[in-house]
């Protein structure tokens, strides 16, 4: 599952939008096993074309090949918001998943923190595939915070902006205990 995430960002930063969805429904399929094979390809589709939709806006505001910052931090990105909060509809997730991440998104391009928001996101994902709205559970001590899975997955996000070999391997490496954990939930509750 980790290789197949890492193959829809690499898909995705190749313009090809094709490979990028194949690649997600392999992910989805097995982290929303209750979802019927339509809703995984839906949900899939909806994601990928979120990112699409998120790389027109950013194009719109590149002059000489640089992005205006004000004019992405005042950007519409309704287009992206609305396949965000259809995917999230169909995996069951609180409507903050997609706010978060369009919130996640124009900070990652114009500055600011953009983990908090991206990794808020995560959670929300991650309370659909484990059926859990109260995920993550964590010893009193240390309550706040969206707990290891949401930190991995922007750790890979980061990594992922590296744009090297090595660093795709690792971030391949950080999210398999991600997927492990949703995997042996699934495993756990039949």
């Amino acid at each position: 599952m980790s290789e197949s995430l890492a193959k829809v960002f690499r898909a995705h930063d190749n313009s090809n939008r094709e490979d990028a969805i194949e690649s997600l429904i392999e992910v989805d399929r097995r982290q929303f096993p209750t979802l019927d094979t339509d809703e995984v390809e839906l949900a899939s589709t909806a994601f990928v074309d979120a990112l699409f939709a998120k790389d027109e806006i950013e194009f719109q505001q590149l002059t000489g090949g640089e992005i205006d910052a004000t004019g992405l931090r005042e950007a519409d990105y309704s287009a992206a918001l609305q396949k965000l909060r259809q995917r999230a509809v169909l995996i069951g997730a609180d409507q903050q998943y997609a706010v978060e991440k369009v919130r996640a998104w124009r900070r990652h391009k114009v500055g600011g923190d953009y983990w908090t928001p991206f990794q808020q996101s995560q959670l929300y994902e991650l309370r659909a595939a484990l059926n859990d709205p109260e995920y993550p559970h964590k010893p009193r001590a240390g309550q706040s915070g969206p707990g290891p899975e949401a930190m991995r997955y922007a750790l890979a996000f980061e990594l992922h902006d590296m744009h090297t070999e090595r660093h795709w391997l690792q971030g391949i490496r950080v999210m398999t205990p991600y997927f492990l954990r949703i995997l042996s939930h699934h495993e756990e509750t039949g």
